[in-house]
């Protein structure tokens, strides 16, 4: 890089960095009364992982070793990723691997969750809920299906076209304000549940709702229906009357999986093991920043304050990138190994501007004038950081291809090398190759050229060409 150094451009690049830096860092939003509008996300809106966050990582898989075909996995991811989403956690990831039939479901705990119990949650994702409508509600001792309720199936789960909670807000009805779920049945199942339903409201009857050999539910039959669209009324009004009403919509609208699926395993941490990791990770990570600024100033001067001005806009920028600061790039999960791969794009960063600082104080101690040293200096130390680098940006493109997501770009590319690999091992390390791959990239923007301007721009101040800023030993006249 030829370009010669002006004033101008130091304050430029330096005024820009600092300014991008704060956005970064806090982002820029306006509240208008109990309304916030984000202009610019900032790092208060990552989205971090379960590591940080808390939450539950469980693996799926065909039970009684059943041999399941792709097609048969895709139905059950569709299937868990829908009954997620009728649980209200949107914030999951959902990794299928066909090649060892395994179906990897990761969630964060809700915001503000105290009692959620996840081997619940994993229980109600991972069951098969074969869904039938049964007449009557005879059981046996063991609470499942006898005599007319285990012969007579109204409907199935393929017969169920949705099923709404809602409320009555009909003044005139007499179940004004009570909760209810609002079915609406496919053709399939119209005539069948017409039938019924006309023959059971004459004697009050009952038809039962199954999950598998467990019943959730059975209403009365008050009214014969014959348009396929029926009412299951709860009789209360209040929040858990209200909760039961959503979950049993749920059930009805989850559908049935093609196979039965067991817990392989799952892990959970809880929120409060996460924030005080995060809480560990960021006072390290700012104390590292510190001490290696004050390192660099010490031993490199000039040279290693321009240095540190670079560093704070490659890990604000690295942080842009995870946030979602450009709009036109989705936010990325953040995890423990995520902020590791930060830090440690950043110690790429430093050694890059070690490199270039010392073959200036050498040019400098060898006689050399500040600007033949400056050249010289980033000339000859280009190569070792181009190596350096290169080889990191290898190894986090060998990460993401083998630990990230089946369907990724680099899952894709490398798949000749890493077909023995699948998403069982998605996650945390795919976060820590996605984060390094970033930082040292952004390392040749702002540790390579950045710096190279910046410190090309001041060193033509007259305040600042004395050879002692640069690590020589006395202020040499003729410069």
């Amino acid at each position: 890089m030829k370009t010669k150094g002006k004033p101008w451009q130091f304050f430029v690049v330096a005024v820009l960095i600092v300014v991008f830096a704060f956005t970064a860092f806090l982002g820029i939003s306006t509240q208008y009364g109990d309304t916030t509008k984000i202009w610019v996300k900032g790092a208060q809106d990552i989205r971090f992982g379960i590591d940080i966050r808390g939450g539950v990582d469980v693996t799926f898989m065909p039970a009684d070793g059943y041999d399941a075909t792709d097609e048969q996995m895709a139905a059950a991811e569709s299937v868990i990723q829908q009954r997620l989403v009728n649980l209200n956690i949107t914030d999951n990831e959902v990794y299928t691997d066909y090649n060892k039939d395994r179906i990897i479901v990761r969630f964060p705990w809700k915001e503000g969750e105290t009692d959620f119990n996840p081997e619940s949650a994993i229980q109600e994702i991972g069951a098969t809920a074969v869904l039938t409508f049964r007449e009557g509600k005879e059981v046996d001792s063991e609470g499942k299906p006898t005599g007319v309720t285990a012969e007579n199936i109204i409907l199935e789960g393929k017969d169920i076209k949705s099923a709404t909670a809602a409320v009555d807000n009909n003044a005139n009805s007499a179940t004004y304000g009570q909760y209810y779920v609002s079915l609406e049945l496919n053709d399939s199942g119209k005539e069948s549940f017409a039938e019924t339903t006309t023959r059971l409201s004459e004697s009050k009857g009952t038809i039962s709702i199954w999950m598998d050999d467990t019943m959730i539910s059975y209403p009365t039959v008050n009214s014969a229906i014959t348009d396929g669209n029926a009412m299951i009324t709860l009789n209360g009004s209040d929040d858990k009357t209200r909760d039961e009403a959503i979950s049993l919509a749920n059930k009805i609208n989850s559908g049935a999986l093609p196979f039965a699926l067991t817990a392989e395993n799952y892990s959970t941490i809880s929120p409060s093991l996460g924030a005080n990791s995060l809480q560990a990770m960021v006072i390290a990570g700012v104390v590292a920043f510190v001490l290696v600024a004050l390192f660099m100033i010490a031993n490199y001067r000039l040279p290693g304050a321009v240095a540190v001005i670079a560093l704070l806009g490659q890990t604000a920028m690295t942080l842009a990138f995870v946030s979602g600061y450009f709009s036109v790039l989705n936010s990325f999960t953040l995890t423990l190994p995520g902020i590791a791969g930060i830090i440690l794009a950043i110690g790429m960063g430093v050694d890059a501007n070690v490199i270039a600082a010392e073959r200036i104080k050498e040019e400098i101690r060898s006689g050399k004038s500040i600007d033949g040293a400056i050249r010289a200096g980033f000339d000859r130390g280009l190569a070792p950081v181009i190596d350096g680098n290169v080889t990191v940006i290898i190894v986090a493109v060998m990460l993401m291809g083998a630990f990230g997501p089946t369907d990724g770009f680099f899952a894709r590319m490398l798949k000749p090398i890493f077909f023995a690999f699948g998403p069982s091992t998605a996650g945390t390390i795919y976060s820590f190759g996605y984060t390094l791959l970033v930082g040292v990239l952004l390392n040749f923007v702002f540790g390579v050229i950045c710096t190279r301007v910046m410190l090309k721009g001041i060193s033509k101040l007259k305040c600042m060409r004395n050879p002692v800023l640069y690590g020589g030993v006395k202020n040499e006249k003729t410069v």
